[in-house]
């Protein structure tokens, strides 16, 4: 029977603002910093109900890699420019990872808003019966996409 390849696996996230008026902040980031999550892991049951102890400060590490990416809005409403930017930023960190030998094998998105944070039922009725309504119209939030990359391990 054939081995199945064992893989190192690469997270690479961007966080993009919809906040309008350059309030929000726009980042890619890639961890630097190799961590065992079993560090920081407890195992509950039924019989042993001990909480983690572990602090947060010993959990967030501070070896990572952040590009600038620019915000969605400004003053003046969408900039397509800042968004060709950010895909010009993108695809560069992408093609360096390829040529790297990583591959891209899978992309993920998710979008925070106020609507989000809203009871999703009632918010997504309010959205399709009302038009104006604050969560259809909502531009404050976050986009953000993971890309997960794969390579072989050695």
């Amino acid at each position: 029977m054939a081995q199945q390849p064992k893989y190192d696996i690469q997270i690479v996230t961007c966080i993009e603002s919809l906040v309008p008026n350059g309030l929000g902040r726009s980042r890619m980031i890639s961890p630097i910093a190799e961590v065992d999550y079993q560090d920081f892991t407890s195992q509950r049951t039924e019989d042993k109900k001990s909480k983690n102890k572990s602090k947060r400060k010993d959990i967030r590490i501070k070896e990572y890699e952040e590009t600038k990416l620019l915000n969605f809005y400004n003053e003046g409403g969408i900039r397509f420019q800042n968004i060709a930017s950010n895909d010009a930023l993108m695809t560069s960190k992408i093609n360096d990872m390829l040529a790297n030998g990583w591959e891209l094998f899978d992309v993920k998105t998710g979008v925070e808003s106020k609507m989000a944070n809203a009871s999703v039922k009632k918010a997504i009725i309010k959205a399709l019966l009302d038009d104006d309504s604050e969560s259809a119209n909502d531009p404050n939030g976050l986009f953000l996409t993971r890309y997960y990359f794969r390579k072989e391990a050695e």
